[in-house]
């Protein structure tokens, strides 16, 4: 897979944010009075990268809209990185659309803002589809560790004037999977590298920092997770951890590694359809082993 071509479904939009600052989005209409999806993704990634291989599938069922968090991509400037800010963002934009309700769709980092966006607005969260996420990202004595270092990591890199120059892909590169073949790489990596590094060690303090443990359990609303069983940045353990702790959660399992949506894009679709079809039928428990079958 090389750049698919995103504008022939989603179209590229600006749109400034009351209070907020200017963005970029992707919009894919759908069928008349179609539900809504609010897809949101990952560290170091933009809506393109993360969800363009994607929108052609989830466009013949329901709107889609995906926009750049802040501090990726074309996203609102930020100094300081804060998932609430992104979770905020993200409503902000869906009431500039005059969307009244919406599922939220989280990817890895993404999925931490949905699960933010849902406590925060659950009125206006009808779902949840959280994709090779979890509940927290600092569970073992060596990543508690690392995340009590992350913010003398990013002060101190904030005061060597050596580091500006250097982007986001420093980090995200090593999220990317092994096998890609190098067009889809060197796109990928040009989309990363439209980030800062030191906005991606903001980002990094971030996820470190957060955890849903205490709350996750008291979700209402349907809820899936589509869970990557060979991924090496978030454990399927973990995966698995946070859909049993949302009750009645859905689970869509597939093969493939944290990189997925680029390595499979269209098994990745697939699954995520499923996932969040079950979401509109407020559906519970297993969806099947795996959804290859229905990707090819």
């Amino acid at each position: 897979m090389s750049k698919p071509n995103t504008a022939e479904v989603a179209r590229e939009r600006v749109i400034d944010l009351p209070g907020r600052g200017r963005t970029v989005y992707w919009e894919a209409p759908g069928p008349p009075d179609a539900p809504v999806l609010l897809l949101l993704h990952g560290a170091t990634l933009t809506a393109e990268l993360n969800w363009s291989g994607t929108f052609s599938t989830l466009a013949g069922h329901y709107r889609v809209v995906a926009l750049d968090q802040r501090g990726h991509g074309s996203g609102i400037g930020c100094s300081t990185f804060r998932l609430e800010d992104c979770a905020d963002d993200a409503v902000a934009l869906a009431q500039a659309l005059d969307i009244g309700r919406f599922t939220a769709v989280g990817y890895s980092m993404g999925g931490l803002v949905a699960q933010l966006l849902c406590r925060r607005y659950p009125r206006l969260t009808e779902g949840l589809v959280l994709c090779s996420t979890a509940r927290n990202v600092a569970g073992s004595p060596w990543e508690r560790s690392a995340a009590l270092m992350m913010p003398a990591a990013v002060a101190f890199a904030t005061y060597l004037p050596p580091l500006y120059p250097l982007r986001a892909d420093v980090l995200g590169a090593s999220m990317l999977d092994h096998d890609l073949d190098p067009p889809t790489r060197l796109w990928a990596l040009a989309q990363m590298r439209r980030g800062t590094l030191l906005t991606a060690l903001s980002t990094a303090q971030a996820v470190s920092a957060f955890t849903s443990h205490h709350w996750i359990g008291t979700i209402d609303v349907p809820a899936a997770v589509v869970l990557t069983r060979q991924d090496r940045v978030v454990p399927a353990r973990r995966q698995w951890k946070l859909a049993r702790a949302i009750p009645g959660c859905a689970i869509v399992e597939i093969d493939g590694d944290h990189g997925v949506f680029l390595s499979a894009p269209r098994r990745f679709a697939a699954a995520l359809l499923t996932g969040c079809d079950a979401v509109r039928r407020g559906a519970s428990g297993a969806l099947g082993e795996d959804s290859t079958a229905t990707a090819s």
